[in-house]
């Protein structure tokens, strides 16, 4: 079979022949692969920099986490993946097996579990977001940011705040369901002093974080309180693409009922997972093939993997392999 296949960590990966995988156990399941995201989570382990990545050199294997496709028997699904997933043919676990509805398209499908699990799980399971709760988003243009915006309006959000760099697609996140934008190309001081005054009329609930770095440090600085009693704020990190590591003043911490946490792969409990794939995920293909969910792709044929690969896409566009 023809897949995208790595020879070591840190390469691109290849337009390859790989040896068909073989199921050799109940839990695996053959799947014909239609479409796969390319995510920065998958980049992140192809590259060894993922948390989640193994820690010794990995010799050659197809890369990918997950997959759409079609089963033996014929039903299209969405599942994660035991052997990798940007190929012909690949190897899915059972459990994570969902039936996709009529009326999206393999691409679509591909695009969102990712995303969708980046938001949805931090809104739901960290967060523990109420409806008529404000919900900032930090660094929303993204293709996962887009879908936080949708799926917190979806949960009842009263209120949600975007910050981003692209005004273009900060603009566009107001006809998904955002309430105010704001930029982070403006200077420090007019940051703070923005999120300052939305927090004071409007407080801030949940913060989704797909940043970190020095805009994470200025929203946890516009939070800090003056010693009277404040709203409290669930403050979640998803991503780090501005940076891994911040400064954080102990006394922001005292000053205010603030709760820090992550949400990604390891920090969720098996409870929580077993809903993602039993009741989130299929709720959210259901809600995009009723074009009720704005999924934004590019689509990208598997023999152009290798110059494909780091391209960067438009718009904060997910690029999608078809296989």
């Amino acid at each position: 079979m023809k897949a995208a296949v790595i020879y070591k960590k840190g390469e691109l990966p290849k337009y390859e022949e790989f040896p068909e995988p073989i199921a050799t156990s109940e839990n695996e399941k053959l799947i014909s692969v239609k479409a796969v995201a390319i995510t920065n989570l998958d980049k992140g382990i192809v590259s060894g920099k993922h948390y989640s990545s193994q820690v010794e050199n990995q010799n050659t294997t197809v890369v990918g986490s997950d997959a759409v496709g079609i089963l033996e028997n014929g039903i299209k699904v969405y599942a994660r993946g035991i052997s990798g997933t940007i190929a012909e043919k690949a190897l899915v676990n059972k459990n994570t097996i969902v039936e996709l509805p009529d009326g999206i398209d393999y691409a679509t499908a591909a695009a969102m579990p990712n995303a969708v699990a980046g938001s949805a799980m931090a809104l739901r399971f960290r967060a523990e977001m109420q409806s008529g709760e404000t919900v900032l988003i930090n660094g929303a243009t993204g293709f996962t940011g887009q879908m936080a915006v949708q799926i917190a309006k979806h949960y009842g959000a009263k209120k949600i705040i975007v910050t981003g760099r692209n005004e273009k697609m900060l603009n566009q996140l107001l006809e998904l369901g955002a309430d105010q934008i704001i930029s982070l190309k403006q200077d420090d001081e007019s940051f703070l002093m923005k999120l300052k005054e939305i927090h004071q009329e409007t407080p801030i609930n949940i913060v989704l974080d797909y940043l970190w770095g020095h805009s994470a440090e200025l929203i946890l600085s516009a939070l800090k309180g003056n010693g009277n009693f404040s709203p409290k704020t669930r403050f979640v990190n998803i991503g780090s693409i501005s940076g891994d590591s911040i400064q954080l003043s102990a006394q922001i911490l005292r000053s205010v009922d603030i709760q820090l946490s992550g949400s990604g792969l390891g920090s969720w409990t098996k409870d929580e997972v077993k809903l993602l794939f039993s009741q989130i995920l299929p709720e959210m293909f259901l809600m995009a093939s009723q074009n009720k969910l704005k999924v934004n792709i590019e689509t990208v044929d598997l023999m152009d993997i290798e110059k494909m690969w780091n391209a960067e896409v438009s718009d904060g566009k997910r690029l999608v392999v078809v296989v």
